[in-house]
């Protein structure tokens, strides 16, 4: 079998990639997708708060997706579900199998990786004590109450506070459960703050900052966890030890972007957000090969995942007509409290808009890009948090000036610029 395009993974940023190559004049594509339907995490997301940026209104997660299965079927474009992508080679051969099909490849002309993500579990987090039932990640327990309509417990911790914890918190709370506490390893939430407002203070549910789960009770059933304070180390202190009783825990520790399929072929990845290394174009050093949403770096809001699966459905569409950037590429380097960049490099001359997010909480605070010693870019800002994404948007004729060959996104204080 051969494509011109192949896009792995169904969920937003498949589909967004697809259609956005579609509209830019490809036909012969193919969506595999490893679930039985489009739409990926958000068809168990059954909150609002989605496309707010995209669609200007306030949708579920759902609703988000149905957007764009609708665009899909209209288009005509061809999807595979109940599918699993075994391996991508080098010369961009995809091999995958179904039950209808066994196992089969595909020569591909070029392919968009949008595989999503996956939640830390237990097992890579190292907590003493016992292996009860019980313990869930925050993703798995949104499904069973969601999709499945059963309820995992009835009195809950939960260890990490990102976005989907947060959520579950309420969720959990608004189905009978008694959230006792979320707990965060670090001094500052991983989610957004709209999700600690409206998840957690909303419902007087506790937030235990620089607190984490050192050990586990329970033999068959989970009975209970101690929780204990971190010192700046993350270390457990012993005199704040505290035994929580609960019959479930919930992790939300942290997302995986899926990425053996990546390391696979051979392409060079970022090991700050565990996703590859492209352009702005989201194209990787392998030639035809972009990666696109969660797979990529793990976002806030499914409308940036949206906007940058775009991005590269046009991209694969150029590199299928023959398009390849000229010029000498510019290297982004994150520094000064910014965490990481998406892009890492530039390779054209037009607009880029540069995603990043920083290490910590920072308050007023400059974002600021250089050229060398010069100043391309600064934005004052008041606060900036590790949970919420930011933008740097430089012109076309910003890009061009650049002469040094490498651009620097930083933070500094307004006051000294420093």
């Amino acid at each position: 079998m051969k494509k011109d395009l192949v896009i792995i993974g169904g969920g937003p940023a498949g589909m967004a990639a697809a259609v956005a190559a579609y509209r830019a004049g490809v036909r012969d594509l193919l969506i595999l997708e490893r679930e039985e339907k489009l739409g990926g995490i958000l068809t168990q997301c059954i909150h609002n708060g989605f496309g707010l940026h995209r669609f200007g209104e306030e949708l579920t997660g759902p609703e988000y997706a149905w957007r764009y299965e609708k665009e899909v079927a209209e288009l005509n474009i061809p999807y595979l579900t109940e599918t699993t992508v075994i391996s991508l080679a080098p010369d961009k051969t995809v091999t995958a199998m179904n039950r209808t099909l066994g196992v089969f490849t595909i020569e591909a002309g070029t392919v968009i990786l949008a595989m999503g993500c996956r939640e830390r579990p237990k097992g890579a987090l190292n907590i003493p004590g016992t292996r009860p039932a019980g313990i869930y990640t925050a993703g798995t327990a949104q499904k069973f109450v969601n999709r499945k309509g059963y309820l995992p417990g009835r009195e809950v911790v939960i260890l990490g506070s990102g976005d989907i914890g947060l959520i579950m918190a309420r969720r959990m709370t608004l189905e009978g459960a008694k959230v006792k506490a979320v707990c965060e390893l670090l001094p500052y939430s991983g989610g957004l703050a709209r999700n600690i407002e409206q998840c957690l203070n909303d419902f007087g549910i506790p937030l235990r900052l620089s607190t984490t789960v050192v050990e586990i009770h329970g033999k068959d059933r989970l009975e209970g966890v101690t929780v204990a304070a971190v010192d700046e180390e993350r270390r457990p202190i012993e005199s704040t030890r505290e035994y929580i009783p609960c019959d479930t825990l919930l992790l939300s520790c942290g997302l995986i972007p899926e990425n053996e399929l990546t390391r696979g072929a051979g392409i060079a990845m970022d090991a700050v957000t565990g996703g590859a290394v492209t352009d702005e174009e989201r194209e990787t050093d392998l030639p035809g090969v972009f990666a696109a949403g969660n797979v990529l770096h793990v976002h806030d809001l499914v409308d940036y995942v949206s906007e940058e699966a775009e991005i590269a459905g046009r991209a694969a569409a150029r590199y299928l007509a023959g398009h390849r950037p000229e010029g000498k590429p510019i290297t982004v380097r994150a520094e000064g409290g910014v965490r990481y960049t998406v892009p890492r490099r530039i390779t054209g001359h037009g607009a880029v808009k540069i995603f990043f997010r920083v290490g910590d909480v920072y308050r007023d605070r400059e974002i600021a890009v250089f050229d060398g010693d010069r100043l391309l870019y600064s934005r004052k800002t008041k606060k900036l948090a590790p949970g919420e994404m930011e933008t740097v948007a430089l012109s076309a004729e910003k890009i061009a000036s650049v002469e040094s060959g490498e651009i620097r996104v930083t933070l500094r204080d307004p006051k000294n610029n420093k």
